[in-house]
Order: structure tokens, then C-alpha cells, then sequence
């Protein structure tokens, strides 16, 4: 294993080159979620923290489809929720939970929050995933529950409410809402948010079928450690990444 030839994450020469990568992950990820059918209605946003101005994100502008997001339809927003670079509006809720988010975890440099399907299907029961399978072990004690629903959320104080809750894990989910995972870059925290809800879809499919088998805990921490870590999420990432930009390049313009 030591001699594979394995991708890292790279490294940049300006600020120009890094912002510009962060942006084409952004858009990637925006368009793998709309492949992955996580959009619902105006309702999702991924965020990455500026190069530059650490207190400045970017995300998708409100009303657009995720399928349709191209580099250059990214707005930058900043701590008053202003948008200094872009012509769209942004989303109240990407602004309340993200800039949060962001403030109380200077490590994470993006975050996901979709209504995706089986997502917002397994948060109405109001329970953390078991360690149904290796898939899920990703999660076993790094993420949270926020049990509370009080509509759509447009204040930052309940954007404060979830990031408290979070913690410094990488992933909360939300009752009756949906999941949030976070990330070191744009790649592990889409890749989190993919595979967290596979992860709900598996639970949710074998608790209707039967009593699930749950991997012990010795096994499940093991487990984590192999595929649960920063580099693993950025990682299992880059397929995905080569992949949509090949069948959809013009995410790049």
C-alpha cells in the first residue's frame, strides 16, 4: 500500500488558483447532488469558506436548479449576509444554519444540507444511525442529533442552535428536516452527505425487512478509522468529481 501512487489534496501557488478549485468543487458537488436526486424544490445549499476572506462563503444562488449551477452562477456572501459578488439573491436558511457554521468551526471549510429523500425520511424518527454496515461506521460517534423543529430556519440564532449541536463532529442530523455534514474541503463534505444518506436508505430498508445484525463497537471504531477520516471523505470524492465534469463540463464555465 505504501507504493500506490494515491491521490492528496493539492496544494496552491495564489489564492486566485485556490478559490477557483474550491468554485469547481462547489458547482461539481451541485450538480452530483442533483444527479443523486437530493434536490426539492429551492430547498439545499452547499457553502465553502473564501481562500482570502475567511469570513466570506460561497454558495448557490436561491432559485436555481442544482443541475443547472455553473461556476460563474456562484455568489460570495459575507458575515451580514450581504452578496458582494454575484447577481442572485441568496437563500435566508443557507445563510442562517452555514454562517454558523462556519464561524463556530474555523476547520470546516464547507458544508451540505439537502431535503434528500431518505435523509429527511430516517430524521423524522428522531434517532442517531446505527452501524448497520461499513458504509455507516464512517458516522459511528461523529455525529450529532438536533431533536427540535421549528420551521424553516431564517435566524441565526438557530443556525447557532445547530452548530452547538454539531459540535466538532461531521455531521448532524436535523429532526424532521434533513442531514448537514461539514468537511475540510468541498469534496469530504459531499461525499459525507452522499454517503450519510445511503447510509439512512440501508437502515431504513433493513429495520422494514427485520431486526438489523449492528456491528460491535470495537469493530465499528476500527472501521472508522479506515474510511472515516478527512482524507478518505476528500478521496472517495474524486471519482465522482472526474465523472460529472466529464458528462457535464460546462459546470466548469
Amino acid at each position: 500500500m505504501a507504493n500506490l501512487n494515491l491521490q492528496t489534496p493539492p496544494k496552491f501557488e495564489s489564492v486566485e488558483e485556490e478559490r477557483l478549485h474550491y468554485k469547481q468543487r462547489l458547482a461539481a458537488a451541485f450538480r452530483l447532488f442533483a444527479r443523486y436526486g437530493f434536490d426539492e424544490g429551492v430547498a439545499g445549499h452547499i457553502t465553502v469558506r473564501d481562500p482570502e476572506f475567511p469570513d466570506c462563503f460561497w454558495v448557490n444562488p436561491f432559485g436555481m436548479y442544482f443541475g443547472h449551477i455553473r461556476v460563474s452562477d456562484l455568489l460570495l456572501v459575507n458575515s451580514k449576509g450581504e452578496v458582494v459578488q454575484g447577481n442572485r439573491p441568496v437563500n435566508g436558511a443557507a445563510f442562517a444554519i452555514h454562517s454558523r457554521i462556519h464561524q463556530a468551526r474555523p476547520d470546516v471549510k464547507a458544508a451540505a444540507h439537502a431535503h434528500s429523500l431518505y435523509g429527511k425520511a430516517w430524521s423524522t424518527l428522531g434517532r442517531l444511525l446505527d452501524p448497520l454496515t461499513q458504509d455507516a461506521c464512517a458516522f459511528y460517534e461523529d455525529h450529532a442529533l438536533f431533536d427540535d423543529y421549528t420551521g424553516v430556519v431564517l435566524t441565526t440564532e438557530e443556525g447557532d442552535r445547530i452548530a452547538a449541536t454539531l459540535g466538532e463532529k461531521k455531521a448532524v442530523i436535523l429532526r424532521n428536516h434533513g442531514l448537514l455534514t461539514v468537511g475540510h474541503s468541498v469534496d469530504e463534505a459531499a461525499w459525507w452527505f452522499v454517503t450519510m444518506d445511503r447510509s439512512c436508505h440501508a437502515q431504513l430498508l433493513a429495520e422494514a425487512a427485520g431486526k438489523p445484525r449492528l456491528v460491535d463497537p470495537e469493530t465499528a471504531r476500527l472501521t472508522y478509522g479506515q474510511i472515516g477520516s478527512h482524507l478518505a471523505g476528500w478521496f472517495i470524492f474524486q471519482p465522482l468529481y472526474d465523472m460529472i465534469v466529464r458528462q457535464e463540463p460546462d459546470l466548469l464555465d
